[in-house]
């Protein structure tokens, strides 16, 4: 029986991630906008989907689902493509770095874009605090290009995984946001492996079915430029 999802989606957000694994592993699947210029992220009946009030959510046959880690794995395992399976040696290794991108990687890019949720409303101090997040994201990005070099079968392969299209995104968020902000921090073309990985990815049909359907136009993830969606707003 053909199974349908139901993605909770804001364009250009975490959702985006979850979009491509659905559109690269060939799944139907309907979206519901959550309106972040109207707040719907807030509203009773979102928080009642996922009562943390982020985007995005799944709704599954299996029940809801979110956090974007937990999404990835899930629908990987289900079924059985874009990371390695449970049984398998590279498991571990996968592992690690798919929660590395999403417990280190995407908290510290979260601080990075909204720092007066975490050190207030002083200027100077969020400034601060920005400075010392772009510098660890700057060496995270090195181990992972790093970790490309090596070329594990889980990343930068002819199939990509879940983390290919996670760190994508998140790359693709770096080079545009905050819009106002300070980003000259970062360089594409620091992390050449990356880069290629990238570049690669930009070829698939799950990225340009997904990357027309929020309006992210051409080469969304090395030649960025913010979202013109059908629907909602980004931010």
């Amino acid at each position: 029986m053909t199974q349908t999802y139901r993605l909770h989606y804001a364009p250009d957000n975490a959702s985006l991630v979850i979009r491509l694994a659905l559109e690269e592993l060939g799944l139907p699947y309907e979206t519901a906008l959550v309106d972040r210029r109207a707040g719907a992220q807030n509203s009773e009946a979102y928080r009642q989907i996922n009562p943390n009030g982020l985007i995005p959510a799944l709704e599954t046959p299996k029940g809801v689902i979110f956090e974007t880690a937990a999404i990835l794995l899930w629908l990987a395992d289900r079924h059985g493509r874009l990371a390695p399976a449970p049984d398998t040696s590279q498991r571990g290794d996968f592992l690690k770095w798919l929660f590395f991108a999403s417990n280190t990687l995407h908290a510290d890019l979260r601080i990075s874009f909204y720092p007066q949720k975490y050190i207030g409303a002083d200027l100077a101090d969020q400034v601060a605090l920005t400075q010392v997040i772009q510098q660890r994201l700057a060496l995270h990005l090195s181990h992972l290009d790093d970790l490309a070099a090596s070329t594990p079968a889980w990343l930068g392969a002819a199939q990509p995984s879940v983390l290919d299209f996670y760190l994508a995104c998140m790359m693709r968020w770096m080079a545009l946001y905050p819009a106002k902000g300070d980003r000259s921090w970062f360089r594409l073309s620091t992390y050449p492996h990356l880069q290629a990985i990238l570049r690669q990815l930009e070829t698939r049909p799950a990225v340009l079915t997904a990357a027309s359907a929020e309006g992210l136009g051409d080469g969304p993830f090395t030649r960025p430029h913010l979202a013109h969606p059908p629907e909602g707003s980004a931010t």
